[in-house]
C-alpha cells in the first residue's frame, strides 16, 4: 500500500496539469480592439456635369495676305511675329506700272469727253434744225447715236481710270485684320501675282480671343440627353456651357471660355460631333495649334454624392468604397464614379443615402469585420505627418 502511494501522486499532478491546459486552450489570446475610422454620411446633392476632354486652339480669325497685282516686291514694311492694325502696310510691290496704266486710263477718259463734247454740241445744233427743215430726219439720228455712243465712251473710260486706281492701291498691301503677322512667304525682288495667281505673302491670325475645338463621342451626348430626360441632369445652353482649360505643363488657365458651337452633323470617321468654345487670350499667353486638355461644365447633375477621393479604391472589378453600417460591420460598395469635383469623387451609382463611409483608416478595416467609427476630420487627415504616414500599414493588408 505504501509503495503506491507516489504512484498516486504522479496521477493527480498530471490529471492536474492536463485540466490546466485545456482551461488555457477555452480562453484564447485576448481579442484586438475594432479599429477606429473616420466616416461621412453622405446625402444625394446636385453637382456640376463635367467632361474632361482634349482639344487644340486655333485662331479667332484668320487672313491669307496675297499679292492682288503683279509685280516685283520691294519691301516689307512689319516686323515678323508682331501685332499688326488693320489696314497697316505690310509690303510694298512696285507701282511704277501701275501709275502708268492710271495715266493711260485718264489720257483715254480726257479723250472720251472731249470727244462726248463734240458729239453733244452736234446733236443739239441737230435738234434746232431739224424742226426747221434744214436737215433731214437721218442726219438728226446719227448726231444723236453718236451723242450716246460718246456719252457710253465717257463711262467706259472713267471705269478704267476706276480700275486702274484700284490696281494702284493692291501695290500698297495691307493688313486685312487686326491680329499676329506671321513670317514673310516671299523675298523682297521677287515678282508676284504674276500669271492671275495671288502669291501668298504671309499670314494675319487674331489670337484674342482664341477657338478651342474638341470632340465628344455620340454615346456621351445620348447618355447625357436620357439623363435630362429622366430629371437627373439639367443641360446648359450652349452659349451659357463654360469651359475651363489646363495648360501643357498641367497649370490651369485663369481665363474660363464659353461654349459657342456644336455640329449638327456626326463625323462617320470617329463617330463624334465637333465642338468648339470661345477662350479669352488677353496676354497672348497661348498660341495656335496648342493642344490642350479642358473640363467642360455642360450642366447639373441632381442626386448624386460627393465622396472624398482618398475614401475610393479601385481593383480589378471596379471603383469601391467601404461602409461602416449600424451594427458596425464593414461592407463593400461598389460605386459608378463619374468625374472629380475639388477634392471628391462624383458618385452616380452603388450608394444610398445615409449611408456611412469609411474617408480615413480604410487601410486598417476588413469586409466583415466590425470598426469603430467617428466624424472624419477632413483638416486632421490633411495634417498627418510623414512620420504618421509611414507608420500606417499599407492599404489592402
Amino acid at each position: 500500500m505504501k509503495s503506491s502511494s507516489p504512484s498516486m501522486t504522479l496521477l493527480c499532478l498530471s490529471l492536474l496539469a492536463l485540466t490546466a491546459c485545456g482551461k488555457g486552450k477555452e480562453q484564447g489570446p485576448p481579442q484586438m480592439p475594432p479599429p477606429e475610422v473616420g466616416v461621412i454620411r453622405i446625402q444625394p446633392q446636385s453637382s456640376p456635369l463635367t467632361k474632361d476632354l482634349v482639344g487644340r486652339l486655333s485662331p479667332y480669325r484668320s487672313a491669307d495676305v496675297r499679292a492682288r497685282v503683279a509685280g516685283v516686291l520691294l519691301k516689307r514694311t512689319y516686323t515678323e511675329g508682331t501685332d499688326v492694325k488693320q489696314g497697316q502696310l505690310l509690303f510694298q510691290i512696285d507701282p511704277a506700272p501701275l501709275k502708268a496704266v492710271l495715266s493711260a486710263a485718264e489720257a483715254s477718259l480726257a479723250q472720251a469727253q472731249a470727244t462726248y463734247t463734240n458729239a453733244k454740241i452736234n446733236a443739239q445744233r441737230a435738234r434746232e434744225l431739224a424742226p426747221k427743215g434744214y436737215i433731214s430726219k437721218s442726219d438728226l439720228d446719227n448726231a444723236q447715236a453718236s451723242e450716246r455712243s460718246a456719252a457710253a465712251a465717257v463711262q467706259a473710260a472713267r471705269a478704267n481710270v476706276q480700275t486702274a486706281r484700284i490696281s494702284l492701291g493692291y501695290a500698297s498691301v495691307t493688313s486685312p485684320i487686326d491680329g499676329r503677322a506671321g513670317q514673310q512667304q516671299v523675298t523682297e525682288g521677287a515678282l508676284v501675282g504674276n500669271g492671275g495667281d495671288a502669291t501668298l505673302l504671309t499670314t494675319v491670325d487674331q489670337i484674342d480671343p482664341l477657338y478651342v475645338n474638341f470632340t465628344m463621342s455620340v454615346a456621351d451626348m445620348e447618355q447625357m440627353r436620357r439623363a435630362q430626360s429622366s430629371g437627373n441632369v439639367t443641360l446648359a445652353e450652349p452659349n451659357k456651357a463654360s469651359v475651363q482649360i489646363a495648360l501643357p505643363d498641367g497649370s490651369a488657365y485663369t481665363e474660363a471660355g464659353t461654349l459657342d458651337f456644336s455640329s449638327t452633323t456626326v463625323d462617320p470617321a470617329t463617330g463624334a460631333v465637333n465642338l468648339r468654345a470661345q477662350i479669352p487670350n488677353p496676354k497672348h499667353s497661348l498660341l495656335p495649334g496648342m493642344y490642350v486638355t479642358l473640363k467642360a461644365q455642360l450642366g447639373e447633375q441632381h442626386k448624386v454624392f460627393l465622396v472624398p477621393q482618398e475614401a475610393v479604391l479601385r481593383d480589378t472589378v471596379g471603383a469601391y468604397v467601404f461602409t461602416v453600417g449600424k451594427d458596425g460591420k464593414v461592407a463593400r460598395r461598389d460605386v459608378a464614379t463619374s468625374a472629380a469635383s475639388g477634392g471628391n469623387w462624383v458618385v452616380t451609382a452603388g450608394l444610398a443615402a445615409g449611408e456611412q463611409v469609411i474617408v480615413s483608416g480604410v487601410q486598417n478595416v476588413k469586409e466583415g469585420a466590425t470598426a469603430k467609427a467617428s466624424p472624419w476630420q477632413p483638416h486632421a487627415a490633411g495634417n498627418r505627418g510623414p512620420a504618421a504616414a509611414a507608420s500606417a500599414p499599407a492599404r489592402g493588408k
